[in-house]
């Protein structure tokens, strides 16, 4: 399938050579075609220019002209008019091109010229010189030869997997395009407004996204600077909810104007919990026993560090459910987030004690004692990933000018709402405002997974009247951040780019691990900016005013689309 250039690479000039040269319509190389025409442009416009001394001297009138003169100015003419049509119409629209703005040549993308052409009586459907179809009705100008027209109809009719495009045509940007296609026919639904020209299909293959169709467009705002520890950071936060990076960008604003705030890590370890299975609850506790014994500890940790070069055991806590035995292992990733890193590890662990203890049934990696992706009590208590405390003292002039409330109307507010009203709800590491909302919002701008927002929200967050009761102490605890700068979604190229923008960009080469640690600070250094714009805003009643002013679009968002 041939599919439009992006406009990014530069490579508008060299369209008709990349298509091996049948997009000329002349039968020779189009360097030759140019060098004879700008050959005779000069050669006859030399001969012409002699001609005229000599009628000047004849007193010859100059209308009239002989065949061969004739001849000549035909063909003046006619190189004349090839060399303007290549060169100056070329450069007029290279010229108008720059001018325009970038996301104007996104919707411009050079394909081949179309003629109309009624097929399978579809009037948006039209077919190019090169034998492919392109269906008007695509927003991003799908190009669909006969070969993917077979591909794509074996598709509906099940006799071809959707899964396994990518190998069978060997171009995943081709892949993608056949799949959309296929699931348009087969649902019966258009997926207009999806793009699918921009992206980088070969970047997902085999780690971040099966089966593609296209991606989601999701805006990314700024929050900041933030000061924490003394480094100024400008936050990344991907999201739809109008007022979140606004209320962000004021809570760093407080932060900043009263001098910080100061994050520390406590923690830095991710876990996996497989459960296995013994014939009784003795056998189970036997194989407890040995897990837990500080002398078995270094062979276990030498089996598990063959996983990585940055895997380390760091501990190992048993818990029994009958028969069934739980095994939290927990160990050092460097600058992964880790759930890769971890599971060979205790892979390979238990490759090792099923030599000890043979009558072990290893049920699942993994058994919910971990716990990943799930709010859990282990995991508020123990914590998972990295453990952060961040805090700040917000003095009483930036309390009343900037947040515009009061030191005593946060305190009381943040005491009924945040720890009480949670407790009533039976809340599990939900004692804060909407950590969540901020925790997502960077983790989809650096391709954490969302997923695990869960328990990386995990938070709660205290307020205090300091200093006379005049200033204000507030602080966050969050015991489960899980986030990592390699590997995942952090290598496509928005959101790496994020990364760089904090500074953390992949894998820390001087000291391992440290980018992740210092991700896992700003995030919760963010949250509790929002924490601090969110409660005062709650407290000065300025909520449902500021979500009606900005978390309402007055667009016709159909109509735009459209």
């Amino acid at each position: 399938m041939a599919l439009p250039h992006h406009p990014n690479n530069n490579k508008n000039h060299n369209i008709h050579n990349n298509n091996n040269n049948n997009a000329s319509p002349f039968p020779l190389p189009l360097y030759l075609t140019n060098g004879i025409f700008l050959t005779l442009c000069f050669s006859v416009s030399y001969f012409l220019l002699l001609r005229c001394p000599h009628k000047l001297q004849s007193s010859f009138p100059f209308h009239a002209v002989t065949l061969t003169q004739l001849f000549s100015l035909i063909l003046l003419i006619s190189s004349f008019i090839y060399l303007l049509n290549f060169f100056a119409i070329g450069f007029v629209q290279s010229f108008i091109a720059t001018s325009r703005p970038y996301h104007d040549t996104l919707q411009h993308d050079v394909v081949p010229k179309p003629k109309l052409m009624d097929n399978n009586n579809n009037n948006n459907s039209f077919t190019c010189e090169n034998d492919v179809v392109l269906d008007n009705n695509k927003p991003n100008g799908f190009i669909i030869s006969e070969e993917d027209e077979e591909i794509i109809n074996s598709v509906v009719n099940g006799t071809v997997s959707s899964y396994s495009l990518e190998e069978m045509v060997g171009d995943c940007r081709r892949a993608a395009a056949i799949r959309r296609e296929a699931v348009e026919r087969k649902t019966g639904r258009s997926v207009l407004g999806l793009p699918f020209i921009g992206f980088d299909y070969e970047s997902i293959l085999g780690q971040c996204c099966e089966m593609a169709i296209g991606y989601v467009q999701i805006p990314v705002g700024i929050a900041g600077p933030l000061l924490l520890n003394g480094g100024e950071y400008m936050v990344p936060m991907a999201t739809t909810e109008g007022c979140l990076v606004a209320s962000t960008n004021r809570g760093c604003k407080a932060v900043f104007s009263s001098g910080g705030a100061t994050a520390v890590l406590l923690k830095d370890g991710m876990t996996r919990a497989p459960v296995v299975r013994f014939g009784t609850v003795a056998r189970a506790a036997t194989v407890k026993f040995f897990l837990e014994d500080r002398v078995n500890f270094e062979t276990l940790s030498i089996v598990f560090n063959k996983s990585s070069r940055f895997a380390r055991l760091q501990s190992i806590q048993c818990s029994i459910a009958g028969r069934n035995l739980y095994i939290r292992f927990t160990c050092s990733t460097g600058d992964a987030m880790g759930m890769n890193m971890v599971s060979k590890g205790v892979q390979n662990v238990l490759d090792f004690l099923h030599i000890e203890f043979p009558d072990m049934d290893v049920i699942g990696i993994s058994g919910n004692f971990c716990s990943d992706k799930k709010p859990s009590a282990v995991n508020w208590i123990e914590g998972r990933g990295k453990s952060v405390v961040c805090e700040s003292v917000i003095t009483e002039e930036v309390v009343r000018k900037v947040l515009k409330t009061t030191v005593p109307a946060l305190v009381e507010l943040n005491m009924l709402k945040n720890l009480a009203g949670s407790a009533i709800a039976g809340s599990l590491g939900g004692f804060n405002a909407h950590a969540a909302n901020i925790v997502s919002a960077i983790f989809i701008a650096t391709g954490q997974d969302p997923a695990q927002n869960v328990e990386s929200s995990h938070c709660i967050t205290m307020m205090e009247a300091v200093n006379g009761g005049k200033d204000l102490h507030i602080s966050v605890t969050m015991p489960a951040i899980e986030v990592g700068t390699v590997g995942g979604g952090t290598q496509l190229a928005s959101q790496a780019a994020c990364l760089n923008l904090l500074g953390v960009k992949g894998a820390s080469k001087e000291s391992p691990g440290s980018n992740a640690r210092l991700l896992a600070t700003i995030v919760a250094g963010s949250v509790l900016a929002g924490e601090l714009s969110l409660m005062s805003a709650i407290s000065a009643g300025q909520l449902v005013k500021s979500h009606m002013k900005y978390n309402r679009s007055n667009q016709d968002i159909t109509a735009m689309i459209s």
